[in-house]
């Protein structure tokens, strides 16, 4: 949803596919898991209220080796949507646009890292490893928001900081707009009741939910916060006309990264 939010789609015009990619469900560990994924898909559905209309699922993900060894992928939920962008002249993109642009995060970060890219690369300092709180009511509430303050033309770009949080989806914004960018974390709006355990590492690198990166020209920035009030949202930041991501931290000191250097490191993965 928030993809789709992100580049101008109605929320309350929206539709998803499931697809079920699990091992063996004769193994009543993968058969819960199953059905409590299913569950998880019917409480954000209605939370949302945007249906599943179809779907597959492939449950046999696993094969047995000669020597007796049984290989088994993860269970995987994938899902994909489709929406309605009721004005395609305000179809928003993610790559930065111009210089002197505020950037308003949206929804609350907190301490717990688990599932994070940061914690899968070994990289975090001191992770908490309990997963992120999904509030599916709260989410539909935020997109529904975002997706205003869009739809009025007041968004210049819009990135969703889930795939490894604040700091790489604003990296890719720079990068696609040729633009650097400047962010205070100490701005960043933190979860009220862990507030001390949020770290600058957590506030850069946590993936919680139902959160948004936005440019928003100064000039249309009190009609977005009035399209966001009583949601959590701040400016953490402001586009630059220059080639580096610069970073000031609360206990850290300030780090500034070249453009290029983020590009290498983001396709290092993919051998670019």
């Amino acid at each position: 949803v928030r993809n789709m939010v992100c580049v101008g789609a109605d929320p309350t015009r929206m539709a998803v596919l499931d697809n079920f990619c699990w091992p063996s469900c004769d193994d009543p560990r993968n058969m819960g898991s199953l059905v409590r994924a299913a569950e998880a898909c019917y409480d954000g559905a209605m939370a949302y209220r945007t249906p599943f209309i179809s779907g597959k699922d492939s449950l046999k993900n696993q094969f047995r080796t000669q020597d007796g060894r049984t290989i088994m992928i993860p269970p995987t939920l994938l899902v994909s949507g489709f929406g309605i962008v009721p004005d395609a002249e305000r179809a928003c993109t993610m790559d930065l646009k111009s210089a002197e642009h505020v950037l308003v995060l949206v929804g609350t970060t907190g301490a717990r890292m688990g599932g994070s890219h940061r914690v899968m690369l070994g990289a975090c300092g001191h992770p908490d490893n309990r997963l992120p709180v999904v509030d599916p009511a709260r989410g539909a509430r935020t997109a529904r928001a975002v997706a205003a303050c869009i739809a009025h033309g007041a968004v210049r770009s819009a990135h969703d900081p889930s795939e490894g949080g604040l700091l790489p989806a604003l990296a890719e914004m720079c990068f696609a707009g040729g633009l650097g960018a400047r962010i205070d974390l100490s701005h960043v709006p933190v979860d009220a009741a862990a507030h001390a355990e949020v770290s600058d590492e957590c506030r850069a690198f946590a993936e919680d939910p139902h959160r948004y990166i936005l440019e928003v020209d100064v000039v249309h920035l009190p009609k977005v916060q009035a399209h966001l009030d009583g949601i959590a949202h701040a400016v953490i930041g402001t586009v630059t006309n220059s080639t580096t991501l610069e970073v000031v931290g609360i206990r850290t000191p300030q780090e500034s990264m070249t453009l290029d250097t983020l590009r290498a490191a983001w396709n290092a993965p993919t051998g670019g």
